[in-house]
């Protein structure tokens, strides 16, 4: 089973299950931004906290623990490690409500061959989830997101969230490497330098 459709037997089981969810990781980069080989599947999910273990609960029934005591470590540290049964990692994310719900409501459902639909985050709460991130391959990602879109984004939410995100990353300021991203997405367009086959119609963006 490649991620792709494991991904797909993932959401089957979320929307089975009433679950909002939404794909994030290497699946998401493909569609949005540059194609990169991926062998796992990320995927954020919003459960009231009130039913939170039991969720945990039923997706360790339905899916495999990668690590011993996944249960306690999700629970620490608000990511569930499970498998498929043909080996395929999954990584559960826990969304906390507030920025991840409004995430969740700019998904979006994308139509797949051969495996159907799946929700997606949007470009730019993936180009704001590499920034919190912050790591060279993150930054590249935005840059490939950003050029494959032709810059077609909403870059004021994206400044706006990034604003806010300041006050919590500590290593290093997720504003800045959006704005150096876009600078070099935009010299990229302008020059024809890019390697992902967009057209080189924005030298005026």
């Amino acid at each position: 089973m490649n991620p792709l459709h494991a991904a797909a037997k993932v959401a089957r089981w979320l929307e089975s299950q009433g679950v909002r969810y939404f794909i994030i990781g290497g699946i998401a980069l493909q569609y949005w931004g540059e194609t990169r080989l991926t062998r796992d599947v990320d995927v954020t999910v919003l459960v009231e906290p009130e039913q939170l273990e039991r969720f945990l609960l039923e997706v360790l029934k339905k899916f495999r623990p990668r690590i011993p005591n996944a249960l306690e470590f999700a629970k620490q540290h608000r990511v569930l490690l499970v498998e498929t049964d043909e080996g395929v990692p999954i990584d559960i994310s826990l969304g906390i409500f507030g920025y991840e719900e409004e995430a969740w409501k700019h998904s979006k459902e994308v139509e797949f061959e051969g495996v159907g639909r799946l929700r997606l985050i949007s470009a730019e709460d993936l180009i704001i989830h590499k920034c919190v991130a912050g790591r060279p391959r993150d930054i590249e990602d935005v840059e490939g997101i950003l050029i494959r879109q032709k810059l077609q984004v909403n870059v004021e939410r994206i400044r706006s969230w990034l604003t806010a995100f300041r006050e919590v990353v500590d290593t290093h300021d997720p504003l800045t490497l959006f704005e150096s991203a876009l600078q070099n997405a935009h010299r990229a367009l302008k020059g024809g330098e890019h390697p992902y086959g967009v057209d080189n119609d924005l030298a005026n963006a």
